[in-house]
């Protein structure tokens, strides 16, 4: 399958679950394809044919906007140079998930949950650790008798424990003694999200513009993000917008339509800030505002008034 109807066909599942559904945004340069909304859970989806050309830049791209919009970052895959990915499993890669069409469907369509994850060494269940813990300790079972039964150390069964993945057999093994359903469904949305929060993250450079000067100086907390149709994502306690920022060049159309796109599926505002004066005030429902317009702005809500006003027009 070609990596359009790749992309079309995340679309489609995301939207037949009930997401709305950014279009395919293929501006070229930016680090994901879709992006999707269903309530308080925001998708920023990258869509490969092949998974070994997510780089670890392309991870951190991901990350810094998924952080910057409170989303969550996921690779959509089909193969990797070891085979087809299969359904049901979720593989990672710098601490993102990644995950097939085929289980993307099952999950959010047939309510059937993974359970499985790929890691180095072999594929794992994720374990109830708490109950695991709780129906030895109720019923007098050592850690020596379980570990035998399972067939691993007694290390291992404390590392159950606290929480560590265990191999299918070993918790098949140990599911079937107990009696007990200790294997757990992952949810590849929330998968990693621990080794995620714990990252040191690479400090991303800072824009040093007289627009990003600005909106610092009104208030705004001004995050840059890179390869995306927008430079900073800006917010205050009232506002959050996808700001660019730069000259009105021959692409400010596109990336203000990819831009308000982005912002419908989010529900916040949009706004290109441009060198000079454009001789439109709104593209698709992206404000444009020029650096002279910003100079003269003193409040933060007279920003946001205008940013509205100008973002309802077509």
């Amino acid at each position: 399958m070609g990596r359009n109807d790749l992309i079309n066909t995340t679309r489609a599942i995301l939207a037949k679950a009930g997401f709305d559904v950014s279009s395919a945004l293929s501006l070229r340069g930016i680090c994901f394809d879709v992006v999707a909304r269903l309530d308080d859970r925001v998708l920023i989806i990258k869509v490969l044919s092949n998974i070994d050309a997510f780089s670890k830049d392309n991870a951190e791209e991901l990350k810094t906007l998924a952080d910057a919009l409170g989303a969550t970052p996921i690779v959509i895959g089909e193969r990797s140079s070891s085979g087809s990915l299969e359904a049901g499993i979720v593989y990672s890669r710098f601490n993102i998930s990644i995950i097939s069409n085929d289980t993307l469907a099952d999950l959010l369509l047939e309510d059937a949950p993974p359970f499985i994850f790929a890691a180095p060494g072999g594929l794992y269940v994720k374990l109830d650790s708490d109950m695991l813990r709780a129906a030895r300790e109720e019923r007098g079972i050592s850690l020596g008798t379980l570990a035998e039964t399972a067939g691993v150390s007694r290390r291992t069964i404390q590392m159950y424990e606290s929480g560590m993945g265990a191999m299918i057999d070993a918790a098949l093994r140990i599911e079937e003694y107990l009696g007990l359903p200790i294997v757990e469904p992952i949810d590849p949305f929330e998968f990693k999200s621990k080794e995620r929060s714990c990252e040191e993250r690479s400090v991303t450079e800072q824009i040093d513009t007289f627009a990003v000067n600005q909106l610092c100086n009104l208030g705004f907390s001004v995050r840059p993000v890179i390869r995306s149709p927008f430079e900073a994502v800006s917010h205050n306690d009232r506002a959050l917008m996808l700001t660019g920022v730069g000259s009105d060049d021959a692409k400010l159309v596109q990336r203000a339509v990819v831009a308000s796109d982005i912002a419908r599926i989010m529900d916040r505002f949009s706004v290109l800030i441009v060198e000079r004066k454009h001789d439109r005030d709104s593209i698709d429902s992206t404000a444009v505002v020029s650096n002279d317009e910003l100079k003269k702005i003193e409040a933060p809500e007279d920003l946001t008034d205008l940013v509205a006003a100008r973002g309802t027009k077509k």
